[in-house]
C-alpha cells in the first residue's frame, strides 16, 4: 500500500513536472508536512530560495536624496544659514554651490569677499555636506545635468524670492520645467544688500558726527541717525534659536573649551578660530558680548549685527557645540565654575579701538587658575577690514544697492505667505 502511495507521485512528477512543481511550492510555502508524500523530501525553504533565485531578494538600503542649492554666500549671514538648514529638511545631503567671483560681477556687482573666503564659511555651516566652487549663476542645461549625473542631485532647492538675470528671465527656468525644484521660505529681516547698507550708513554717520579735526560733533539729530542705521527687521523667536542650536550639553567629564568675542558680521576669519578652539577640547562654548558691550568697547558705529543676528550665526557653525547670549566681557571666576571650563582661549587677531584703553584684563582670572590660552589666529580678516573693503569701493555697492533695493521693493509689494521655517 506504502508503495502504490509512492508510485502516483512518481508518475505525477514524470507526466505533470509543471503542476506537480507548483504543487510542492504550495505546500513548502504553506508549511506543509511532508510525510503524506511518501519521505519525498522538500528542502528547507530558504535553501530553495537562494539556490533557484525564487522569492530571494536582497534587501536595498534606502536611497538616500541628495539635494542641492546655490548662491553667492556674500556676507555670509543667518538668512543664509538659515535658508541651507531648510534646504538640508529636504534631503538627507546637501550639495552647496559657490558662485563664482566672475559670475557675481556680471549679474550683481563686485563681491565682498573673496572665493576662498565664501567656501571657508560654506564649509563651515553645520547642514552642509558638500560644497561645489565656482558654480553658475543660473542653472544651465549642462551644468543641470552635471548635478544629475555626476552629483547625482535629486533635487535643486531656492527661496520664495525671485532670483532674476540681467535679461528678466528666472534663473531656476530648466530645474521647474524639469519637475526637479523645490521651494523654501526666505528668512525675513536680513540680506547681504541689507548688511552692505548698514555699513554704508553707520560709516557715513559716524564720519559726519567728526568734524575736519576729529573732533566729535554733539547732537541728538546726529546721534539719532547713527542709531537709526543700526535698525534691524529682524524678529527673533525662541524657536529659531532652537533650529540652530545643537540641543545637547556636555558630557559629565567633557573638556570645556571658552572663547568669547564680538564675532559681528560673521567672517572667514571667525569659522577658522572656532575651528582651532574647537580642536583643543569636546565641547566649544562662545560668549557674544551685548551690543551695549561691543559698543562701549569698539566704538558707536559697531556692532553692525545686533545679538540675536550674531547669536544664530555662531550656532549655525558646525564647530560651535553652545552660545551664551550676553556674555559678560570679564571672564569671571563664576562663569568659569557655572559652566564648568576647562579652558579659555583667545585669537591673535581681534577688533580693537585705540582711543578705548582698557582699565584692566578681562582673562586675569583664568590666567591665574593657569587654564588661559593664546591662539594663533589662522587669518587677517576681521569685521572693521570687510567694512574697510565697502568703503574703498563705496561708490559701486552704492549703486549696486539702489538697482537690488527696488527688487526688494518689488518683493515685498507682491509677498504672499509661504509655508515652511
Amino acid at each position: 500500500m506504502d508503495y502504490e502511495s509512492n508510485n502516483w507521485i512518481l508518475d505525477g512528477v514524470y507526466n505533470f513536472p509543471h503542476l506537480f512543481g507548483g504543487l510542492m511550492l504550495t505546500a513548502a510555502l504553506l508549511g506543509l508536512s511532508t510525510s503524506y508524500f511518501g519521505g519525498i523530501g522538500v528542502p528547507h525553504l530558504p535553501y530553495l530560495w537562494s539556490d533557484l533565485g525564487i522569492f530571494y531578494k536582497k534587501k536595498r538600503e534606502k536611497k538616500r536624496i541628495r539635494v542641492y542649492m546655490d548662491g553667492c554666500f556674500d556676507l555670509m549671514h543667518y538668512g543664509h544659514a538659515n535658508a541651507l538648514r531648510q534646504a538640508k529638511a529636504l534631503g538627507d545631503e546637501l550639495v552647496v554651490g559657490v558662485v563664482s567671483d566672475e559670475e557675481i560681477i556680471a549679474n550683481k556687482g563686485p563681491p565682498v569677499l573673496s572665493m576662498e573666503e565664501r567656501l571657508v564659511l560654506v564649509s563651515g555651516l553645520k547642514w552642509v555636506d558638500e560644497v561645489i566652487a565656482n558654480a553658475p549663476y543660473a542653472i544651465t542645461e549642462q551644468f543641470m545635468n552635471r548635478l544629475f549625473n555626476e552629483h547625482k542631485i535629486d533635487y535643486i532647492i531656492h527661496g520664495d524670492d525671485p532670483c532674476l538675470l540681467p535679461d528678466g528671465t528666472d534663473a531656476y527656468t530648466l530645474a521647474k520645467r524639469a519637475g526637479r525644484y523645490k521651494q523654501i521660505k526666505r528668512t525675513e529681516g536680513v540680506s547681504s544688500t541689507d548688511i552692505v547698507g548698514r555699513i554704508l550708513s553707520s560709516t557715513s554717520n559716524n564720519k559726519v558726527r567728526e568734524d575736519h579735526n576729529g573732533t566729535p560733533l554733539k547732537g541728538p539729530h546726529k546721534e539719532s541717525q547713527l542709531k537709526a542705521a543700526h535698525l534691524s527687521q529682524f524678529l527673533p523667536t525662541s524657536r529659531r534659536i532652537v533650529q540652530f542650536s545643537n540641543g545637547e550639553g556636555p558630557g559629565p567629564n567633557a573638556r570645556v573649551v571658552y572663547i568669547d568675542g564680538a564675532f559681528d558680521l560673521f567672517h572667514a576669519g571667525h569659522v577658522e578660530i572656532l575651528k582651532t578652539a574647537g580642536q583643543l577640547g569636546d565641547f566649544l562654548l562662545v560668549g557674544l558680548h551685548d551690543d551695549q558691550t561691543v559698543s562701549e568697547h569698539r566704538g558707536k558705529h559697531y556692532p553692525i549685527m545686533h545679538l540675536h543676528e550674531r547669536s544664530l550665526s555662531v550656532l549655525a557653525c558646525r564647530y560651535v557645540d553652545e552660545v551664551i547670549i550676553g556674555a559678560p566681557w570679564e571672564v569671571t571666576k563664576d562663569v568659569i565654575t557655572t559652566f564648568n571650563i576647562s579652558l579659555v582661549v583667545r585669537g591673535t587677531i581681534s577688533e580693537s579701538n585705540v582711543s578705548l584703553t582698557e582699565e584692566f584684563d578681562p582673562y586675569s582670572v583664568p590666567k591665574s587658575m593657569g587654564i588661559f590660552q593664546t591662539l594663533e589666529s589662522p587669518k587677517t580678516i576681521t569685521t572693521t577690514s570687510v567694512a574697510q573693503r565697502i568703503m574703498a569701493n563705496h561708490e559701486a555697492y552704492t549703486k549696486r544697492n539702489a538697482r537690488k533695493a527696488e527688487s526688494e521693493k518689488k518683493y515685498y509689494a507682491e509677498k504672499k505667505y509661504v509655508s515652511g521655517d
